[in-house]
């Protein structure tokens, strides 16, 4: 079963987190989150969900996982801003892991400069920014790029979201 690492910080979209993460889990797989430090605890932007910090950035290792999760809400864009996050990601993409990102979750793999000439979606505000980025952008519930990226739009979309990761976790 796969190790997936998780990116995430204060005012992420709530059950673009919750629900993939409890499929991930039931399907046997590790879910693993990482924010700046370990031990604390980032609230969702609903008011919903808290969730404890497993790892501090500085001590995750891409090596240690086996794919990358991205939920959205303001989450991607606060940690885009610290280089760390973004090397972290761009490694998992440079290495062909499986990465899977939800909403505004690309916004992380745009400032990774990794969405150039790849299939991907995300929510209707960054479209622009994807497609300035090289991303070939689809208003699709998921796009599965390459057998190992999986994007989709918006809460709506975490049926196929989910359905699309785990597929890729299969193989």
């Amino acid at each position: 079963m796969a190790k997936i690492a998780t990116v995430i910080t204060n005012l992420f979209e709530d059950s673009e987190y919750t629900e993939p993460a409890k499929a991930f889990e039931e399907a046997g797989h590790e879910v693993v989150t990482i924010e700046k430090e370990a031990g604390k605890e980032v609230k969702g932007k609903q008011g919903e969900s808290t969730v404890k910090i497993d790892v501090g950035i500085d001590d995750a290792s891409p090596e240690d996982f086996d794919a990358l999760f991205i939920p959205g809400g303001f989450s991607p864009d606060q940690l885009r801003a610290d280089d760390r996050f973004v090397q972290f990601v761009k490694k998992f993409m440079d290495d062909k892991k499986p990465v899977f990102a939800i909403c505004h979750g690309p916004q992380l793999l745009l400032t990774a400069k990794t969405l150039e000439g790849r299939d991907a979606t995300g929510y209707k505000s960054i479209k622009v920014d994807m497609e300035y980025a090289g991303a070939k952008y689809a208003d699709k519930e998921v796009v599965v790029c390459q057998n190992q990226l999986v994007t989709s739009r918006t809460p709506d979309d975490l049926p196929a979201f989910i359905r699309e990761s785990n597929n890729l976790l299969e193989k």
